[in-house]
């Protein structure tokens, strides 16, 4: 696997996490927090109040994503799979030959004869 795939893989893997930690949040106070006892008295996890945990969780995952996208920029260039493009080689030789043309059909052998309708009138 190349660099930049470690990359994309770690990106959508840290987006993913990003959404779930967005979605468990309440816009109006309740959310996840207000289901452990609403108070904020209550430890989850070693966490005092559970909207701080999401809330810095929630930075921390978007600060990663933006790092890992940017840094993935970098390694796009340095992947051992990558080819530079063809089209913006100026010494490059651009012009294809020409496909050969087929042979040419031989001519129809006239035998002499004319068509005739079928009531045998010219």
């Amino acid at each position: 696997m190349g660099t930049f795939t470690i990359f994309l893989i770690l990106i959508v893997v840290v987006a993913f996490l990003l959404v779930v930690v967005i979605m468990v949040q309440n816009p109006k106070g309740g959310g996840l927090s207000s289901s452990f006892g609403g108070g904020g008295t209550q430890q989850l996890g070693g966490v005092k109040k559970t909207t701080d945990f999401l809330d810095k969780s929630t930075w921390t995952l978007a600060t990663l994503l933006l790092v890992l996208i940017l840094v993935s920029n970098v390694a796009i260039g340095t992947d051992e799979g990558a080819t530079d493009s063809k089209a913006l080689d100026t010494d490059a030789q651009t012009a294809q030959p020409l496909p050969t043309a087929p042979a040419a059909l031989p001519a129809p052998v006239d035998t002499g004869t004319t068509a005739t309708d079928s009531t045998g009138s010219n």
